[in-house]
């Protein structure tokens, strides 16, 4: 199971980062996790890479409502220290980034974790019902708010321009 949990922590770090918006949250989240993955006993009908994702996802729950609850909800992205490179692409991509990832953030918790499996991690529809327990219908609605939402808050006029005054 170690083993298991080795090739899953940057998954998860991903995911943990996807649902926090915080390279420091994220962290504590995935250590928080990974603690709780090997402190307690997996039932045995379970696949860990959707018991773990779920796990991270229940404990991020309970961390944001007590965040709520004292009032301190409210988080900022750090800057992260990469090298960068010089040059308009680096700094279009840079804007890009910073765009999308302030996007996800005004997404709600349950679009913005489905967004982040399917996407980032690239599950399917299916799995994504499985590791979260919800129908897949579910699943296929939130993605599909979540993307509409997603384009309306990056390209506001979009939706606007494609509808002719008094069509």
């Amino acid at each position: 199971m170690k083993e298991e949990l080795i090739h899953l922590a940057p998954m998860l770090r991903r995911f943990a980062y996807s649902l926090t918006g915080s390279a420091h949250d994220a962290d504590d989240l995935l250590q928080n996790t990974l603690e709780r993955l090997l402190s307690r006993d997996i039932p045995a009908d379970v696949e860990l890479a959707k018991w773990a994702f779920r796990v991270c996802r229940n404990i991020w729950i309970d961390e944001y409502r007590a965040r709520k609850i004292r009032q301190r909800n409210a988080y900022s992205l750090e800057e992260t220290e990469e090298p960068s490179v010089d040059g308009e692409q680096a700094i279009y991509d840079q804007i890009t980034l910073g765009e999308v990832d302030a996007a996800m953030d005004k997404l709600p918790d349950d679009q913005r974790s489905i967004m982040a499996l399917v996407a980032l991690q690239g599950m399917s529809y299916k799995e994504v019902a499985e590791t979260l327990g919800i129908p897949a219908g579910t699943v296929m609605s939130r993605l599909a708010r979540a993307r509409i939402a997603l384009a309306n808050f990056l390209n506001p006029t979009s939706m606007t321009s494609s509808v002719k005054p008094g069509a």
